[in-house]
């Protein structure tokens, strides 16, 4: 029985750095270092979360090829759960090469491959009646899932007492709310960053964003602010929580690692508070490494940072 379950997408990250333009035209430039590393929004948050101390298991779709393997070895050799991961000859893995910038921004390439072939169908429900928390982790590029289908994945999970969590991925498409709405009444927790919270609402300011999502159901409103922190708005609080001052290598997962944080303290029973501030020292610790989780530290080493480290100003 895990803490929670991560369903989402998949995608396997080749990261180069540091890139700030492209060579010409059939040309070569050269790089101080290009890895592979696991991505995707469920496998981060995921993976985040076993190192924060708590169980997790994945849901989602890889192809039957290198990168499928990879993901799936290295879910596995983090203490994720990987038996609801399902395996596809239609489809590749998805993929992401990431531009990372000498200030630590990125920007992407990505290929949805097999995460748009997963549905509702392929969804372990009984996994999902035995966590915890369920977390969407990458609505708006899951074509083969979003919209309704995904909004009767989450009611079916409060409808069994799991606590529900929704965050979303940029939609290059456009769509946003009119895909994203049927699910939002069954989110006990929404967690956009600052950019899809925009797109999604017309609104620009946190407490204009918060009121137009719980208008629509959401039951507590959580934005990721990036360098600014986080707003975090439930029925009876409106927190405004700075982020923590490192040194950025790269910002690849700092969300998901926010998301793994926040979820973390929901499950060790804090108030909104304590668990705003820890979700943000978690994110702070993601870009201080390269990848989207070897930065992840586990819970009494982020506690002990958190003691020391200086806040930005909001």
């Amino acid at each position: 029985m895990p803490d929670v379950v991560c369903l989402g997408i998949l995608v396997a990250d080749v990261l180069g750095r540091p890139i700030e333009s492209l060579p010409p035209r059939g040309k070569l430039s050269l790089v101080e270092q290009i890895e592979l590393h696991i991505g995707g929004c469920a496998a981060n948050v995921s993976i985040d979360l076993v190192r924060l101390g708590f169980s997790a298991a994945t849901l989602g779709m890889v192809g039957n090829d290198g990168f499928g393997d990879f993901v799936v070895r290295t879910l596995e050799k983090a203490g994720v759960e990987t038996g609801g991961v399902v395996r596809t000859d239609d489809a590749h893995t998805s993929a992401t090469m990431i531009a990372v910038h000498a200030d630590g921004e990125r920007s992407f390439l990505h290929y949805i491959g097999a995460n748009a072939a997963y549905r509702e169908e392929h969804v372990d429900l009984e996994l999902v009646r035995s966590a915890r928390i369920l977390h969407v982790a990458g609505a708006l590029v899951m074509p083969g899932l979003d919209g309704e289908p995904m909004a009767r994945v989450l009611k079916h999970a409060r409808e069994a007492g799991v606590m529900t969590a929704l965050d979303t991925v940029y939609d290059a498409t456009g769509r946003w709310m009119s895909v994203l709405a049927p699910c939002l009444e069954h989110a006990d927790l929404f967690l956009p960053s600052l950019e899809e919270a925009k797109c999604l609402t017309g609104q620009q300011e946190p407490p204009a964003i918060a009121k137009a999502l719980m208008d629509r159901g959401v039951g507590t409103v959580v934005i990721k602010l990036g360098e600014r922190g986080s707003y975090i708005r439930s029925a009876n609080e409106e927190l405004w929580l700075p982020a923590y001052k490192v040194e950025a290598v790269d910002g690849t997962g700092s969300g998901d690692a926010f998301v793994a944080g926040f979820l973390a303290g929901l499950l060790s029973g804090w108030d909104l508070e304590k668990t705003g501030r820890f979700a943000n020292a978690v994110g702070a610790m993601c870009v201080t490494a390269l990848g989207t989780t070897a930065g992840i530290r586990s819970m009494q080493e982020t506690l002990k940072f958190m003691e020391t480290a200086q806040p930005l100003a909001v």
